[in-house]
């Protein structure tokens, strides 16, 4: 018995009553053999997405009679409960949560021990949610070689599709993938969006670039049902794009997410997990990750912001799992003097290490702060549809230039922006982590960003002013006077689903979030 309709967001999961297999137990009892018949019992049930491992069911006992019946519920995932119900009588659920993301089948059996009749109904059904693959960074597309699309810059306003299942070690069926996407041989400006192909392109952007830019941004975005993924140039002119599979969302995965305040492993400026001074040219270095700040043994990820600064000539940097040979791919591209920074998701090596190497000819100063780790012990899915979410994400959440007009309501210099994330969900469950795409726009001189938890509700600033946070010391993302600069950030809220937007700078700037999807404890 198959569902009438499929899909990820709420109410997409039902199964109608007509659908129901009704048995008579009745025996040879010819008077409850007539009353069996008289009675048209069906079940008919539908299912609301309510968290990435979570749904909430209603039951109708269709045409029953109204007498009492014996349901029970059987979740698919060997739990069950029993409830009574009279007939005729809808009746919904709290949500149930399962042990782990995947696809399962929830069977309801109504019996009518008075009238001897029976009726059973299934709904199958997928969660929203999905664990992580890390993939050993891999090459997908590169405009300027051929690889994955024709050998030909993107045009002005033009999109190319990229398969991503079924290339590398990538399955088929995959929900979404992490990509490191790089847009270069850049001669005007614009931005890229990257979406699940064939869908509407959003408001959102991930990058955005001005002529001679090479910028990088990592990505995590739901893959289209037949594999593919878009990358859509928005410049005037068009340009070359890169794109680097880092790992992947499946339903069959074993590795949730763990997140964590940000935490700083290494500052080559301060000898803080690493040598003293720069990496030096074609160098590399090694990061011990697990067995510090709480991040245990066989992790099979983890989630970094690394951020270049003080580098002496152009190049790149390349992030990989400890044990093996750095990948020609790169998580982040800098030129000369400049401070920038890049997610990054990368496997962890069997002796709990990553390795960091410096692609450039000259040194550079490296900085790593940890955000979070992926492994079987964590219990966080990411899902990229929630309720009063837009199916498939992304969408807008701020952009402080359209409060009350254009140029105003900007971030005070070295002040903080508070951000409501559980507006309009309150009775949800806490959020292990957001996925967000942060872009700081209208500078007018330098400075970094920085995300993190805010111990206080909404209503405490509503009702007045407490202490500020203490001033984290991570960074998110650096910028200089007039550049628009992103980063995806996958940011740990409070106790009271607040995080702050730090303007870590000595003027104001503009923010623009948007939100890609989110990794749900439960």
């Amino acid at each position: 018995m198959a569902a009438d309709d499929a899909g990820a967001g709420p109410g997409a999961y039902q199964s109608s009553g007509d659908r129901s297999v009704r048995t008579s137990l009745t025996g040879h009892d010819a008077a409850a053999q007539d009353s069996a018949a008289a009675s048209n019992l069906e079940v008919a049930l539908a299912a609301d997405i309510t968290t990435a491992r979570g749904i909430s069911l209603t039951v109708n006992l269709y045409n029953g009679v109204p007498v009492p019946h014996e349901v029970t519920i059987a979740w698919g995932d060997g739990t069950t409960d029993a409830i009574t119900m009279n007939g005729g009588e809808v009746r919904g659920f709290n949500k149930h949560t399962y042990p782990r993301p995947g696809d399962y089948t929830v069977t309801v059996t109504a019996t009518d021990s008075v009238n001897k009749v029976q009726a059973v109904n299934q709904l199958a059904f997928s969660t929203a949610g999905s664990f992580f693959v890390p993939h050993t960074p891999t090459r997908l597309l590169d405009t300027r070689s051929g690889v994955g699309a024709a050998k030909a810059k993107v045009g002005a306003y033009s999109s190319v599709w990229v398969k991503i299942a079924g290339r590398g070690k990538v399955p088929t069926g995959v929900a979404a993938v992490v990509l490191n996407v790089t847009v270069t041989n850049t001669t005007a400006g614009g931005h890229v969006s990257v979406y699940p192909a064939g869908k509407q392109r959003p408001e959102s952007s991930n990058m955005n670039y001005v002529a001679g830019q090479t910028v990088p941004n990592q990505v995590i975005v739901p893959v289209s049902k037949d594999g593919y993924v878009e990358l859509y140039n928005g410049g005037w002119n068009a340009v070359d794009l890169l794109a680097d599979v880092t790992g992947y969302f499946d339903r069959s995965a074993n590795d949730g997410y763990t997140s964590l305040n940000p935490v700083r492993f290494v500052d080559t400026r301060e000898g803080l997990g690493a040598a003293r001074g720069q990496v030096a040219g074609q160098g590399t270095f090694g990061v011990q990750i697990t067995g510090k700040s709480g991040i245990p043994a066989g992790v099979s990820a983890v989630a970094l912001n690394v951020t270049v600064t003080n580098p002496r000539e152009a190049g790149h940097l390349t992030v990989f799992p400890s044990g093996q040979t750095a990948p020609t791919t790169s998580n982040l591209n800098f030129t000369a003097g400049q401070t920038i920074a890049n997610s990054v998701i990368v496997p962890v090596g069997a002796d709990g290490k990553i390795n960091v190497r410096n692609g450039a000819w000259a040194g550079t100063d490296v900085i790593v702060d940890v955000v979070g780790y992926y492994g079987a012990g964590s219990k966080a899915a990411f899902a990229s549809t929630t309720p009063g979410i837009p199916a498939g994400g992304p969408w807008r959440l701020l952009d402080s230039r359209r409060w009350g007009g254009p140029g105003t309501w900007p971030c005070l210099a070295g002040g903080y922006m508070p951000m409501d994330m559980d507006s309009g969900n309150r009775d949800r469950l806490p959020v292990e982590a957001y996925v967000l795409n942060v872009t700081v726009t209208s500078t007018s001189g330098p400075g970094f960003l920085s995300v993190a938890p805010d111990p206080y509700s909404m209503d405490a600033y509503r009702n007045g002013r407490p202490t500020p946070p203490p001033r984290p010391v991570s960074s998110t993302l650096n910028w200089t006077a007039g550049k628009d600069v992103p980063n995806l950030v996958q940011a740990k809220p409070g106790p009271h689903e607040v995080i702050d937007l730090w303007n870590q700078s000595s003027r104001e700037a503009h923010y623009i979030v948007d939100w890609f999807g989110q990794y749900d404890a439960y």
